[in-house]
């Protein structure tokens, strides 16, 4: 059934290189490069609708993102809505509404960021253009090899605390070793968990480049398949603690489930 609604691919990492491209340390791009890639916008003070978290398309009708950017104490379907199609934030494109969204059940069992993974229903079909694709997905327990060449996109701030990106931006960066990350953000408390279910992407001991703040819910792909959902971190781009995203090879087959 998966099948029938997006592209799952098998991804043994490790043998290939990224598209060579260079969001904290990045540069400017343009949607058609990553046409799955959707904004995602709050509504804020009841009228005004401002980017503040992206997601991708996996389907006409469906989508995925980080669940923190679909909860809160105030959360309300009507606040959130998609944009897709468009390099510039917060305007052109295309707008679709949020009917409803599923949680990962693992999501807030925890005092952690585990699960952090939610499928998104869309009131109305998009309309696939040459800048409204669905995404390739990692299959399940795809192993996602350390070192490899990965990508950031996003409208987000370029540093830490400063403004949002007017226009789209990418980075390449590269995936940590889960252990090493998980001992480096151990430093910082019990609350700063690393798990299985994550992927740590970033330039170790550099820095400089990776995601920053308002790219939750956005991709992580590795060949321009999609292998991860920008999650936490510590800071934007800092060279001992790498932004973690929830790796999509642990819940694939709960999105096919979903996703229907």
């Amino acid at each position: 059934m998966a099948f029938l609604w997006f592209a799952v691919l098998v991804l043994f990492a490790g043998s290939s290189t990224a598209r060579p491209n260079r969001i904290a340390g990045g540069q400017p791009t343009t949607i058609d490069r990553y046409p799955s890639l959707v904004q995602v916008e709050f509504r804020e003070y009841n009228y005004m609708w401002t980017q503040n978290c992206a997601a991708s398309l996996i389907t006409t009708r469906y989508a995925i993102s980080a669940a923190q950017c679909f909860d809160g104490p105030s959360f309300q379907l009507a606040q959130r809505r998609i944009r897709a199609g468009t390099t510039n934030r917060s305007s052109g494109g295309l707008v679709a509404y949020v009917l409803g969204v599923t949680y990962h059940p693992s999501y807030l069992s925890n005092n952690y960021n585990d699960g952090d993974i939610c499928v998104i229903r869309l009131s109305g079909n998009v309309v696939f253009s040459s800048v409204i694709q669905p995404a390739s997905i990692v299959a399940q327990g795809s192993v996602i090899q350390e070192s490899v060449p990965v990508v950031h996109a996003g409208w987000g701030t370029t540093r830490q605390g400063g403004p949002p990106s007017a226009v789209l931006h990418d980075v390449e960066i590269y995936t940590i070793n889960n252990t090493v990350c998980a001992e480096r953000y151990a430093q910082l408390g019990p609350s700063y968990r690393v798990t299985e279910n994550m992927i740590c992407a970033g330039v170790l001991d550099v820095g400089g480049q990776g995601a920053c703040e308002g790219d939750n819910g956005g991709p992580l792909y590795y060949e321009n398949i999609l292998i991860g959902i920008i999650s936490w971190g510590y800071g934007c781009g800092h060279a001992s603690y790498p932004r973690v995203s929830t790796s999509i090879a642990s819940y694939t087959d709960w999105i096919a489930s979903t996703a229907v």
